[in-house]
């Protein structure tokens, strides 16, 4: 294929991208913090998992955009969810960036993403999405952010989809009913929750998919 073709290939499943989520884009977005508080505990670690759709429309995980960061100042650390998750936030390797510059390093490629695709914005995606986007944009209040890519309130969540296709809610659950690997030992990672909701909800639209396909409903 040319490089003319591919790129024409790419255009229309861009288009089809935004057609089939009324002009938003999801991005699964998986927060680790330090507590469950988003006012007051610490946003510690962020991933984005920008999704792609191919010329036949079906998603798949795209690219990863994930970074550390510092607690803000004054912020809440509760020992019992640094205990869960294992994150020392003061790690002198976790080479954490601010939260301004963390929300920085993750909007920029899902802005460009959005333009890319003709979306008018991106949706956040996640298992319980409201704590993820809860933590998103108390940081961007936190921080007078004012380009952010997301929508303000809208999100799609992998607990309820997970419990209509599979009947469960629990995220692990939820990933080996769908016939995908779990690994407990990554778990509570920003990076690996992320990308492994990416690909449970891939997968559920992608079922949809062929079921609408194969009997026309």
């Amino acid at each position: 294929m040319t490089a003319d073709a591919t790129e024409a290939v790419n255009s229309h499943a861009g288009a089809r991208i935004a057609e089939r989520f009324r002009g938003f884009l999801p991005v699964v977005v998986d927060v680790e913090t330090a507590g469950f508080n988003a006012q007051t505990d610490a946003l510690l670690e962020i991933a984005a998992v920008i999704l792609t759709m191919d010329g036949a429309g079906r998603l798949s995980p795209g690219q990863t955009i994930a970074c550390h960061v510092e607690p803000f100042p004054g912020a809440n650390l509760e020992q019992s969810s640094l205990a869960f998750n294992g994150i020392d936030p003061h790690h002198p390797f976790r080479d954490a960036l601010p939260e301004r510059e963390a929300l920085d390093a993750v909007f920029a490629p899902v802005r460009e993403a959005v333009r890319k695709t003709s979306c008018s914005r991106a949706i956040l995606v996640g298992h319980n999405a409201f704590f993820d986007l809860g933590f998103v944009n108390a940081a961007i209040a936190r921080t007078g952010h004012k380009k952010s890519p997301f929508h303000q309130f809208s999100s799609l969540d992998t607990v309820t989809l997970a419990a209509l296709v599979y009947g469960q809610t629990v995220l692990a659950r939820a990933v080996q009913a769908a016939g995908l690997e779990w690994q407990e030992e990554e778990a509570h990672s920003a990076i690996y929750d992320a990308e492994i909701t990416a690909a449970l909800f891939c997968q559920m639209v992608n079922r949809w998919h062929d079921l609408i396909a194969t009997t026309g409903l």
